[in-house]
């Protein structure tokens, strides 16, 4: 039994997960709370009503329950082995959808995309996958937005670059419009961090999401099992901080995974303990912060800091919450300079 972000784990308490880490401890998924049942819910599946619920419901909810995970002091949430019914993966849902080809207009659109992937791209199926709402079923057939994942990070860059050719050209690709614009920026963007022109700009040059006959998609990165590395027990590391920095990033190959990684060098503190030169990597959590930033670029980075057990070396960990409140990654320059 393993999961990997982008997969939903659904238990035998009728609580829907999404996978967040691709390292989990022997006895248990790090996972996170997204659907519960609610009679009165605005999402339905075999005719039964759920709700999606965000991180402070989904912590008031399990407060007090074994989905209650503690690692190195920090409390997260977490899917107990034992109450796993079901792993959903997207590869295998995308599968089912070519197979069957239902009638459904979103799952056309997905069928669509995948086609031109596989025809444009040169991607095989078998890296792709779809999640979200879409994976367990729970999804608005006319509202919902389609999480298209990518197995691979180099597939995923490839993907990004081919999209941004070939967008606004055929196939009925588009870029955002203003109001779809507002739509993700309502959702992404709960205080002030990024003003709507800024998330717009970082967002415009990520090439990771477009319309596509006029529903938002968004092109997502997984790690192929091959490109997973390491155990559990090795991720030591508590947060002792909060903290304010500058730095230049030297490696983006995984700024847009699970969480988003930068390599870092030249780092700065402008507030916070002053270990500048020991902090190596920038970490987001949150989505909002993926692909924020390239290679050669000066960042500014404000969240909390965190100490890998043992040994004198840091990392700034944006996303400490899924609406990132407070936290951001933002470019001092462009390209260093």
């Amino acid at each position: 039994m393993r999961s990997r972000p982008r997969d939903f784990i659904y238990t035998k308490d009728d609580l829907f997960f999404a996978t967040v880490s691709y390292l989990h401890p022997k006895d248990r998924f790090i996972a996170f709370l997204r659907y519960v049942p609610d009679p009165n819910g605005d999402r339905q599946i075999n005719n039964k009503k759920y709700s999606k619920v965000n991180s402070k419901e989904a912590y008031e909810l399990l407060e007090n329950t074994e989905y209650i995970y503690y690692h190195n002091n920090i409390k997260m949430l977490s899917v107990p082995k034992r109450k796993v019914k079901k792993i959903l993966q997207p590869n295998e849902k995308l599968k089912k959808i070519l197979n069957e080809n239902p009638e459904v207009e979103l799952l056309q659109k997905v069928i669509k995309l995948a086609e031109i992937f596989h025809d444009e791209v040169g991607l095989q199926y078998k890296y792709m996958g779809v999640s979200g709402s879409i994976l367990p079923g729970l999804y608005d057939p006319k509202k919902s937005d389609i999480d298209f994942v990518i197995y691979g990070l180099k597939n995923h860059k490839i993907v990004r670059e081919k999209l941004a050719e070939i967008k606004n050209k055929n196939h009925g690709l588009r870029d955002l419009d203003l109001k779809t614009w507002k739509k993700v920026y309502k959702k992404r963007i709960k205080d002030n961090t990024l003003s709507f022109k800024e998330f717009c700009w970082y967002e415009r040059r990520k090439n990771n999401r477009g319309l596509i006959d006029g529903t938002l998609f968004d092109v997502l990165a997984t790690r192929k099992w091959s490109e997973i590395e390491g155990k559990w027990e090795e991720i030591k590391y508590k947060q002792i901080a909060d903290i304010k920095l500058e730095c230049t990033v030297v490696d983006d190959i995984a700024s847009f995974d699970t969480p988003a990684v930068y390599k870092v060098e030249n780092t700065k503190v402008l507030k916070g303990p002053d270990v500048g030169a020991n902090i190596d990597e920038v970490v987001s959590f949150t989505h909002t912060y993926a692909g924020q930033a390239k290679n050669g670029e000066k960042i500014v980075v404000k969240g909390k800091l965190e100490k890998m057990i043992g040994k004198e070396k840091y990392r700034a960990v944006v996303g400490t919450t899924r609406e990132a409140i407070g936290e951001y990654i933002k470019l001092k320059t462009k390209n260093g300079t």
